[in-house]
């Protein structure tokens, strides 16, 4: 059998990220900067609706759930239907567009030095990260 530990003969070595020698600690630490600066990010960020508008119509919300409420209905009547089965599905994809449509999303106000340490966070975990995944130091022959 070989010793690659490619098969039930080889040697079961513990290695690193991705399958390399080393790495596993920055990794770890890579994904914990990487979490805490996107958690930080993603907290100053706010999400609020706006006047429903699709097509030009003014307040079409009731408009855009006709064919899911008819595709309902029909499969009520038949589950089998394919009619029904489209307009639901259909129907809500076109409602869950609209409401995507009408997001405004901002960023709340934060000081230059809280939004360089989010970025630098993200930026240097994801570094950590993909630094992580290559061979450290020369492989070992067995």
């Amino acid at each position: 059998m070989s010793t690659t530990g490619a098969s039930f003969g080889g040697k079961n070595k513990f290695e690193g990220a991705g399958g390399t020698p080393g790495g596993a600690g920055e990794f770890l630490v890579g994904v914990g900067m990487a979490a805490i600066g996107l958690y930080l990010l993603l907290n100053q960020v706010q999400v609020h609706t706006s006047f429903w508008r699709f097509g030009g119509m003014a307040n079409s919300a009731g408009i855009s759930c006709l064919p899911l409420l008819f595709g309902v209905g029909a499969l009520f009547f038949n589950g089998k239907s394919v009619v029904g089965w489209l307009l639901a599905g259909g129907g809500l994809l076109f409602v869950l567009v609209g409401i995507l449509a009408n997001m405004d999303i901002y960023f709340q106000q934060t000081s230059l030095w809280n939004t360089l340490l989010m970025l630098v966070l993200i930026a240097g975990g994801l570094g950590l990260i993909f630094k992580s995944l290559r061979p450290h130091g020369p492989r070992q022959a067995d």
